[in-house]
């Protein structure tokens, strides 16, 4: 069984993540952070095999939880991607540079976010 790690500091959204997400009907169990600190601690416990990340959070942002699991080897290929409403060209270009895998724009179209999660092998 997978295990998604989906970060957010709304419930509401992190609830939305993971609805969409069920629509794979990939056999999963999700860790759920409100925060990048939080989900630094989840990272280290449990392993996930994905994080869906958001980038505006209290305490540490998405893109910087981004730069510090990118930094660490272990974590180099684990697959990241934003899940966020910063839909700036400039947000989507840095994300990427820092190994973000992909980038989902908010509000979350179901068709797009399965296609994007789709791409990636669990």
């Amino acid at each position: 069984m997978k295990t998604i790690l989906v970060v957010d500091d709304s419930r509401i959204m992190r609830n939305i993540v993971k609805n969409t997400f069920s629509l794979l009907k990939i056999p999963c169990q999700f860790l759920e952070a409100s925060n990048g600190k939080e989900a630094l601690q989840l990272l280290m416990k449990h392993k996930p095999d994905l994080i869906l990340l958001d980038w505006n959070m209290p305490q540490l942002s998405g893109i910087d939880f981004l730069k510090m699991v990118r930094a660490t080897e272990e974590y180099k290929k684990l697959p990241i991607i934003m899940v966020t409403s910063e839909a700036a060209r400039y947000n989507v270009i840095e994300a990427l540079k820092l190994g973000a895998t992909d980038y989902i724009i908010k509000p979350v179209n179901e068709k797009n976010f399965i296609e994007k999660i789709s791409k990636i092998s669990l």
